[in-house]
């Protein structure tokens, strides 16, 4: 914190924490008419994307997780994110994110930003790109603070959103149609991070918040004979004959695996030959090799693209920053995939369609995949980051202008929970990307607050 005033005395970022601002409170038709007339079973009535599972295994046989969860987060009628009945975020929501419990995350994210193009050249207009923006509050609490300082508030191009659904699009326009029309940028949006252009003369800043935990995952395990994939089946279904996964039962070496006993409707198998896509995943980073036989692991092909792109997109010739912040660790993951319902963690095969479905990030294989395009820097915990951003600082100067005890006891508390050693300030990482050649005489190793104390 002390280090923040020092290093931004100079710009007038210290000075600005202090301020005493707050925010104001074709498919088939056949399949679909075959699946509509599906009953439900001792499990419960089937969803709409269950119908649809169903008609899929039926056709080809089990499905991958990560079309399970293409399926039941992104079906254009039926996926999660895609009803407008689904309050999605915030108390009425299945889960709370950072932006949706302080204004000072958004604005501290924003302060960072703002310190990477002052630092790379202060004369370039810039614009800000946020991928999968939630309701809109988070760009909402950023393009407050870039307002607020005049050198940003003349240079601020456009802002871009990542948003492929239209409910959430909407949420998004009403948010910030207000900032955008007094600011008198453009806003724009786009179904994929591809459609941004790249501009050679314009900084880009842009973050990606719990974007990359939605993203679809392959599971794969390896055998003698190489990586095969667990997939999804109709845990009732005797002419499925693959076996369970290794890791789902405890047998001798060669002897046939015992029936899996399960209380959902759907069930993990094992491919009975290596896959083309389990086996291509199975080279995606050099660390896999080295795992022994019977690991599973989660590997997502989709945040290995989505990473490359930002790498892309921020390593232009106007530079560019990005941060990262998810579940996750510096690490691979085997068994994180999880469901959220009204707030609490769920079956991953609970009402899909209904439910969230995400799974921890693998920041080394982010960090992997856009290595030979920018430099990147951490992850560290979202306490580190905040703490060391100066969130005490902005946090006393909001409670010292709060209008009753109430609101001064909420800022406090939502700055502590932001910070939580045994919550979200652990629980959640921050990474770091800046373009290699990020201004004249700018050290891109050395980035603050990733620089090691």
């Amino acid at each position: 914190m002390l280090r923040l005033a020092t290093k931004y005395r100079s710009n007038g970022v210290s000075s600005w924490l202090k301020q005493p601002a707050c925010r104001y409170g074709a498919l088939d038709t056949s399949n679909i008419l075959h699946a509509r007339t599906m009953s439900g079973d001792s499990f419960g009535v089937l969803t709409d994307i269950e119908k649809i599972m169903l008609d899929s295994v039926k056709a080809t046989g089990p499905i991958s997780f990560s079309t399970f969860m293409q399926l039941s987060l992104g079906h254009p009628t039926y996926g999660y994110y895609m009803k407008p009945d689904h309050a999605v975020f915030g108390t009425q929501g299945d889960f709370i994110t950072s932006p949706e419990i302080s204004q000072m995350f958004g604005e501290l994210v924003a302060l960072w930003m703002v310190k990477q193009w002052m630092d790379t050249n202060v004369k370039l207009p810039f614009r800000v790109v946020e991928l999968g923006p939630g309701r809109g509050t988070l760009m909402d609490d950023m393009l407050r603070v870039l307002k607020q300082f005049p050198a940003t508030s003349a240079k601020l191009k456009s802002v871009h959103l990542v948003e492929n659904s239209a409910t959430m699009r909407a949420l998004q326009e009403g948010k910030l149609r207000k900032a955008s029309q007094e600011g008198n940028f453009e806003m724009m949006w786009h179904d994929a991070i591809e459609e941004i252009e790249h501009e050679e003369d314009v900084f880009t800043m842009l973050v990606a918040h719990e974007f990359f935990d939605a993203l679809p995952v392959n599971v794969i395990e390896k055998t003698q004979q190489g990586w095969h994939e667990v997939l999804i089946a109709p845990s009732n279904d005797p002419s499925i004959k693959y076996t369970t996964p290794s890791s789902e039962f405890d047998s001798n070496p060669g002897s046939p695996p015992p029936s899996q006993r399960t209380s959902s409707r759907w069930t993990r198998v094992l491919s009975p030959t290596p896959t083309a896509s389990g086996t291509l995943l199975g080279l995606a980073s050099p660390r896999f090799s080295s795992l022994p036989v019977g690991t599973r692991i989660e590997v997502s092909r989709a945040s290995m693209n989505q990473a490359r792109n930002i790498g892309k997109v921020i390593g232009t010739q106007g530079g560019g920053c990005a941060l990262v912040v998810d579940y996750g660790a510096d690490k691979l993951f085997g068994d994180s995939l999880r469901a959220f319902k009204e707030h609490k963690i769920a079956d991953i095969f609970c009402s899909p369609g209904e439910c969230d479905i995400t799974a921890n990030v693998d920041f080394t294989l982010l960090k992997e995949s856009m290595a030979d395009l920018v430099s990147t820097h951490g992850p560290i915990s979202q306490r580190d980051f905040l703490t060391r951003m100066g969130i005490q600082v902005r946090a006393a100067a909001l409670a010292r202008s709060a209008s009753s005890p109430e609101r001064k006891q909420e800022i406090e508390g939502g700055a502590n929970r932001l910070v939580d050693p045994l919550g979200m300030g652990e629980q959640y990482k921050v990474l770091g990307v800046v373009a290699k050649s990020n201004g004249e005489g700018h050290d891109s190793s050395d980035v603050w607050p990733f620089t090691a104390i």
